[in-house]
Order: structure tokens, then C-alpha cells, then sequence
């Protein structure tokens, strides 16, 4: 009993650390964010952050994880809504912009992410998440015949940079109108990718 008891204040403890970091995180950019304001907005001692993180990096990268794993949520829960494959994919692509461009996720997942922890974990964090989605819906698209042969990896990276720098874009413009000319512009890149046949069978 006294062990559970540890346990979930552990975790307790975790999820405040987390939650406040994630706000201040994303109020004034992790330059600007020392531990002392994290520790003081959770009500918990230096030692307890020190418990569960090995320092701010590491806080950080807890507090990206969350904001990515919900963003492949909306994404997942967008494309399921569909059966058809590549209303699967069209309606996970517009709940990534959509999702990306809150500036409270933009700033922690596509400015800081890539500059606090290198691109190459950033980015293989991101293939854990959204990017993973966006490969499985190619693949069951080219499976289908839907889209023109090609290499998915590749077509999967390209695609996933492009939507990330839309959603920079969209971020420091932040209007509705610009968020519905993304996405003209996005769809025909997307269409550009499926056979002949696809296209004349309609969308």
C-alpha cells in the first residue's frame, strides 16, 4: 500500500511538473522558463523535478511528447472518421495544420523541439507520432493503387516537411482565410500524386 501511495505521488508530481512546464513552455519559449518557475507554479522542491528529469532538456522533451502524441490523436481520430483511404489520408493532413497551428503547440513542437533537442531526435520523434500516420495512409494508398508508384519513405518525409513549414507559415499569419489557401494548395500537391484512373474516378 505505502508503495502505491509512492507511486502515484510520483506520478502526481510528474504530471504537475509536466502541465506547468508545458504552459510557461509555450506562454514564453523555453529560453525564457528557468526550473525555479516550474517547480514554484507545481508547489514542489527542486529535488522532486530532479527526481523524475534529468534537468530542463529533459522536462522539455517530456512536455513535447505530449503535445505530439496529442496532435497524432487528432490526426488519427480525423482519418478514422473515414473508410474510404484517401479521405483518410486528405482528413489526417488538414487535422495536422489545423492542430499544429494553435501557436501554444507550434511554438513547444516546431520552434523550440528542433532547437532544444537536434533535429535528429526531434525527427524521430515526430516519425513516432504524426509522421507515422502519414506513411501508414500513403502505404495503404499505394497498396489500393490509388497513388502512382513510388518510394514511401521518401514521399512521406517531403510531404510531412511540407505540412510542418505550412504550419510555421500559418502560425505567424494566423487567419482562417490563409489556413483554407494551405490547404488549396496542399490538396494539389496531393492530387498530383494519384494515377490517372484515381483521379478520374473523383475524390
Amino acid at each position: 500500500m505505502a508503495a502505491t501511495t509512492r507511486a502515484l505521488q510520483r506520478e502526481r508530481t510528474r504530471r504537475a511538473l509536466v502541465g506547468h512546464a508545458r504552459r510557461l513552455f509555450a506562454e514564453h519559449g523555453y529560453a525564457e522558463v528557468g526550473l525555479a518557475q516550474v517547480v514554484a507554479a507545481a508547489s514542489v522542491t527542486k529535488g522532486a523535478l530532479y527526481h523524475q528529469f534529468d534537468g530542463k532538456a529533459d522536462l522539455f522533451r517530456a512536455v513535447l511528447e505530449e503535445v505530439q502524441a496529442e496532435v497524432a490523436a487528432a490526426v488519427a481520430d480525423a482519418a478514422e472518421a473515414h473508410d474510404d483511404p484517401w479521405l483518410r489520408l486528405t482528413a489526417g493532413c488538414r487535422a495536422f495544420l489545423t492542430a499544429s497551428t494553435d501557436p501554444r503547440v507550434q511554438r513547444i513542437m516546431l520552434v523550440d523541439g528542433p532547437a532544444i533537442l537536434g533535429w535528429d531526435t526531434w525527427r524521430s520523434m515526430d516519425e513516432a507520432g504524426s509522421a507515422r500516420h502519414l506513411a501508414e495512409a500513403l502505404t495503404a494508398l499505394a497498396d489500393a493503387g490509388v497513388l502512382r508508384p513510388q518510394p514511401i519513405a521518401p514521399l512521406a518525409h517531403l510531404l510531412s516537411g511540407a505540412m510542418n513549414e505550412a504550419a510555421l507559415w500559418l502560425a505567424s499569419s494566423g487567419t482562417d482565410r490563409d489556413l483554407e489557401d494551405v490547404w488549396t494548395a496542399l490538396s494539389g500537391m496531393l492530387d498530383s500524386l494519384r494515377t490517372d484512373t484515381a483521379t478520374r474516378g473523383g475524390r
